[in-house]
């Protein structure tokens, strides 16, 4: 431990290295609950990829396991810390290093809010559109790594449709550079690709180029009541039928809908039982799109749907969808009181044209075991994410809920689809995943790791 310490001190700032109790105990773990984790032995934040080179290279050399982090508003459990770790932070790694807007590319450090990045090059004339959840506090580095989703994925994609190029130190401390800055480039493998999504497992990301868009056209917004989850799920497949591509499609439940009217009130329907929220931005044709859009809904037996009539009142709907898990945080707190309630958090992802028969089947795995649960997700693209409400000092609720979150990844992977659709794998869907890929497939990911961090030293314990 003396001797790590006293290695990094020589390579990095005394203010970079981190050593008290508090801030170790603080850098633990993200905000998946439930998973395991550990006490790092110290917390380093580098500025430059030469401070992370260094870094990498002491601890591949004393055999210390390094967790990279960012945010730490992942819900999977992959920054989570390991005992006797270097914590990682690229935090600090907040530069914004160019903004080109002739080839509609920025170069930016991993530290870099999302929302801040969204506003610079708003500034610009431009766009970048990845909007995660937790894009007001979660950093490009954490984006990419996890290859986080979001709202708007349903027509622009996720993260990696963005991600051009990296910089990437590898665990023995040598500094790769992948992808391109050009329009086009199809040079070798995708190495660009092989670390994104990889959650900090294979190298350590220190700069990302990113592909820009054009503003897109304003937005409107519609809301559709259902009298079921699984009608909500027919007017999603019946939307995408009939080939339109809104900018947004999202879902919530009736728990939802009354944790989000309690925690910010705001006139939400909390007698529904589906809520469907829909906005196109095609331009010239979005008032028409919009409409065909509501015909889907009614056809599907929507009770009720509505128009925002301005851009405030879209914007609320989207402030309250954005408001999801933080009013499922405080309905999981006030139905265990006492800081004993937790969420368990589900990222399933099904063909659109089986999202009715998820939420048919969330529902009666929840009744089953008595279990609340409350849904809400990009059902645009399929993406649900079942909030499993436990009791987290009981045994038998504990065990309820892990099974009802067990079922619905087993009812996920049965209806043709994936064990995450944005969250990562983390520490909390490894078992999923290995049911998921089969055992060549794992076989592969497992030579690509060895290959790349031949002792294991990089985020151990995450997804394989």
């Amino acid at each position: 431990m003396s001797d790590l310490l006293t290695r990094l001190a020589e390579v990095l700032p005394a203010e970079a290295v981190l050593t008290d109790p508090d801030l170790l105990d603080a850098h633990r773990h993200d905000e998946a609950d439930l998973c395991d984790s550990g006490t790092p032995a110290v917390v380093v934040r580098p500025r430059t990829t030469g401070q992370v080179s260094d870094v990498l290279r002491i601890a591949s050399e004393l055999r210390v396991p390094v967790v990279p982090q960012g945010a730490r508003t992942g819900l999977a459990g992959a920054a989570n810390a390991v005992d006797g770790a270097i914590v990682l932070s690229t935090t600090a790694m907040t530069s914004i290093l160019e903004i080109d807007p002739v080839n509609r590319t920025a170069v930016v450090q991993p530290g870099v809010v999302n929302a801040v990045l969204a506003a610079e090059v708003a500034g610009a004339g431009l766009r970048y559109p990845p909007d995660p959840g937790s894009w007001q506090t979660s950093t490009i580095g954490g984006n990419v790594a996890t290859n986080a989703g979001g709202m708007c994925c349903v027509k622009y994609g996720v993260t990696a449709e963005y991600v051009l190029g990296l910089e990437v130190v590898l665990a023995s401390g040598e500094v790769l550079r992948t992808g391109r800055r050009t329009a086009k480039g199809v040079a070798g493998y995708d190495l660009t690709r092989l670390f994104t999504g990889s959650e900090g497992t294979l190298g350590v990301i220190t700069e990302v180029t990113l592909a820009l868009r054009p503003p897109a056209e304003e937005a409107l917004t519609l809301v559709a009541v259902f009298g079921s989850t699984a009608a909500a799920g027919e007017a999603v497949a019946a939307i995408a039928a009939r080939g339109l591509s809104p900018s947004l499609l999202e879902l919530l439940d009736r728990t939802h809908l009354r944790a989000i009217e309690a925690y910010r009130p705001m006139g939400l329907r909390t007698d529904a039982r589906a809520l469907l929220l829909a906005a196109t931005d095609t331009g010239t044709r979005a008032a028409a799109d919009l409409e065909l859009v509501s015909d889907a809904c009614i056809a599907a037996g929507a009770e009720e749907v509505f128009a925002a009539t301005d851009a405030a009142e879209a914007a609320a709907l989207l402030e309250a969808r954005r408001l999801a898990h933080a009013a499922m945080e405080r309905l999981a707190a006030e139905t265990y009181p006492h800081g004993i309630g937790a969420l368990i958090i589900d990222d399933v992802a099904v063909p659109r044209a089986r999202l009715a028969e998820l939420l048919d089947g969330v529902e009666r795995i929840a009744e089953r075991h008595g279990i609340p649960v409350g849904t809400v997700g990009h059902a645009g693209d399929g993406n649900m994410h079942p909030n499993i409400v436990v009791d987290r000092t009981d045994p038998a609720v504990l065990a309820r809920g892990r099974a009802v979150f067990d079922e619905i990844m087993e009812l996920g992977l049965a209806l043709g689809g994936t064990c995450t659709g944005e969250h990562g794998v983390g520490l909390l869907k490894r078992d999923w995943l290995a049911r998921e890929a089969g055992p060549v497939g794992m076989r592969v990911q497992r030579a690509i790791k060895d290959a790349l961090d031949p002792a294991g030293l990089l985020n151990p314990g995450k997804i394989l």
